[in-house]
């Protein structure tokens, strides 16, 4: 993308890895949060490109936004591509009453790293391009095989730079732990007048309902605040990256569908810190477990959305009478459906696969691919267009 495009504002959570991986790309950094940086550019932010070398990476370039302008007419003088490269502050992006830089600063979510990149194996087409492209028959038997507990530290490692890669289980809990309080004490803060503790239990009263679909109601009353404050929080953990809103899927073949959607924490390690459970507290509660893997496998598809050749969006599906529900939907180009169950189960038999099948019947020639993703070892068929597969497939 950067070898097309002249301008690229990096955009997701802190610590996510967004300046570290921008400087692997980067031939000059300024970085705005040193004072004598941020005042030479700010006397004349115009002149302060002139003769650097490009790419250039603006770190933290909130501190001064008219930077933003500057980068503009930097590049309606010259489209060349690969020239800018921005990160900062997420605060910024709400506060900045006006957008200099459509359709010259482009913006690219960054997610925590996916197991397919810790494990190294980025090249290629992204699970959902394979499935589009070959079926179930993309799909082969991953040459490790995790059992369910594997899966779940897996998930609770989550997928953030440094917890990931550098610490060990105890110091990443501890991590986790500063991170959420970090963000619930001065981060909210920043945006407005947020009470600490109110926020904690809202957190705590979505984690526990991550990858359900719930009524906004019993999250309020959960988290004991009334429907604006809930409002005025879930923007705020949308605004900092850190939930994510999957929209039901409707199409007028199926009727009596769900209109709710259904909310995601964006890492099932938060989702551990924010619900403040552990990896034995997670074994021993299906419920618990349901969703920890439900977020983990929505993580790993989320990340690969933006790298995707058949233009992927994430729905999930649910009737009214929840007669008919499949956990996540992805739809392709052309109205294409590639449909996924997450299962706590080894080896699920073919009642797992009775919502994939009805969807397969009502679609047609649109259902691509049906999923049951399990914690097994082994890719089986199911029924026509519809696979048992291990979790491992998203990156083996």
């Amino acid at each position: 993308m950067f070898a097309e495009l002249p301008a690229i504002m990096i955009v997701g959570p802190r610590a996510s890895g967004k300046t570290t991986t921008a400087r692997q790309h980067a031939a000059t950094v300024l970085q705005l949060d040193r004072p004598a940086e941020a005042e030479a550019v700010r006397a004349d932010p115009d002149a302060a490109f002139r003769g650097l070398a490009e790419p250039v990476l603006i770190d933290e370039w909130q501190v001064v936004p008219s930077v933003l302008g500057a980068v503009k007419r930097t590049v309606d003088g010259d489209f060349r591509p690969g020239r800018f490269l921005l990160t900062g502050s997420v605060r910024a992006e709400i506060e900045e009453q006006s957008w200099p830089g459509t359709g010259r600063v482009i913006r690219l979510a960054m997610t925590g790293l996916t197991e397919r990149e810790l494990a190294g194996g980025v090249e290629g087409p992204t699970y959902l391009d394979r499935l589009a492209d070959g079926g179930v028959d993309a799909l082969i038997n991953p040459s490790d095989s995790p059992d369910l507990r594997d899966y779940v530290q897996l998930a609770l490692r989550g997928g953030f730079p440094e917890p990931a890669l550098r610490l060990s289980e105890d110091a990443r809990r501890e991590w986790w732990d500063g991170y959420v309080e970090q963000m619930l004490t001065r981060d909210a803060k920043q945006f407005a007048d947020r009470d600490p503790q109110r926020l904690s239990r809202y957190l705590e009263a979505v984690s526990l309902n991550s990858a359900g679909i719930v009524e906004d109601k019993t999250i309020y009353d959960a988290a004991g605040v009334n429907r604006k404050t809930a409002l005025a929080y879930e923007d705020l953990l949308q605004a900092l990256y850190l939930l994510d809103v999957v929209p039901a899927w409707t199409t007028n073949r199926l009727k009596r569908l769900v209109r709710a959607p259904k909310r995601y924490l964006t890492d099932p390690a938060l989702f551990a810190a924010g619900a403040k459970v552990s990896l034995d507290a997670v074994m021993r509660d299906a419920n618990l477990l349901g969703r920890v893997l439900d977020t983990f496998v929505a993580a790993q598809l989320r990340a690969e959305l933006p790298i995707g050749a058949s233009r992927t969006r994430l729905f999930h599906l649910r009737q009214y009478d929840g007669r008919h529900e499949v956990d996540l939907i992805a739809e392709l180009d052309a109205h294409r459906v590639i449909g996924i169950e997450i299962k706590a189960d080894s080896a699920p038999g073919s009642s797992s696969a009775q919502h994939l099948r009805w969807l397969r019947d009502e679609l047609g020639d649109r259902f691509v691919a049906g999923i049951v993703m399990h914690t097994g070892p082994r890719v089986y068929r199911l029924d026509d267009r519809i696979v048992a597969a291990p979790i491992a497939t998203l990156w083996n």
